[in-house]
């Protein structure tokens, strides 16, 4: 990532506290692990690759690679057996997770997300201060306070992650339904098509039958008409003789 001057430093700074305390989080045992993997709500805080293995975002690959073992192996099914479903969960966060920032691109998109929580809070916190000056209060906020800041980031940090998930559902249940429709399309033209060739088959089928039926009913409204219009010859009327 570029440089940024003193605000890359107080970001830094700031990721230092974080792995302090990720530093204490990580002697969590195999159960606590699970648990936290697993709590409720953990659809949307294992968005974060970062919080899923504890480690800072600038860490190197080798350190994310020595995370990652030191972590799996603690959720590793065949270390749990006593818990064996939850655990082959857990382990597929981890795995999940740390696929996830050996993708570049898919890291770049976590380290800005993290850095867009960021950002946001250190605005909330300006607008505070100028209005608390604006009414003449001391300028002191709540953040200021370096736990209060971490606490703030996370939150703002896991809404967005859960904002982009929604997002991306939203977009796929769209993109879903688009699918469908676009299938069902193609299915009616397909049925569409075939009964048109059916009725041209059986069209062609029963032409000969067709012309022999015409030809048949022709033939007979002809013969009627003849014997309509045909005259015959009537013998006269005999006349009886009339004797005195």
């Amino acid at each position: 990532m570029a440089a940024g001057g003193s605000g890359e430093d107080a970001f830094q700074t700031f990721y230092t506290e974080v792995k302090q305390i990720e530093k204490r989080d990580s002697v969590l045992t195999s159960k606590q692990q699970i648990d936290r993997l697993l709590r409720p709500g953990a659809s949307y805080f294992n968005l974060n690759p970062f919080e899923v293995l504890q480690i800072d975002p600038e860490a190197t690959d080798e350190e994310l690679k020595k995370r990652f073992r030191q972590l799996s192996i603690l959720v590793h099914p065949d270390k749990n057996q006593d818990d064996v479903d939850r655990a082959q969960q857990a382990f597929e966060a981890v795995d999940k997770a740390y696929k996830m920032l050996l993708e570049p691109e898919q890291k770049k998109k976590a380290l800005d997300v993290i850095h867009a929580g960021k950002e946001y809070v250190e605005h909330m916190m300006s607008q505070k201060k100028k209005q608390l000056k604006k009414d003449g209060k001391p300028i002191d906020v709540e953040e200021d306070d370096p736990e209060a800041f971490r606490q703030a980031v996370y939150k703002q940090t896991m809404k967005l992650f859960a904002e982009l998930e929604i997002k991306r559902k939203e977009r796929e249940a769209k993109d879903m339904h688009e699918r469908k429709r676009q299938r069902e399309e193609e299915i009616e033209t397909q049925e569409r098509a075939k009964r048109e060739r059916e009725w041209q088959k059986n069209f062609e089928e029963t032409r000969d039958g067709r012309v022999d039926s015409w030809r048949n009913f022709q033939a007979k409204g002809k013969t009627k008409k003849e014997k309509k219009n045909r005259t015959f010859l009537k013998p006269p009327k005999v006349k009886m003789e009339q004797r005195e």
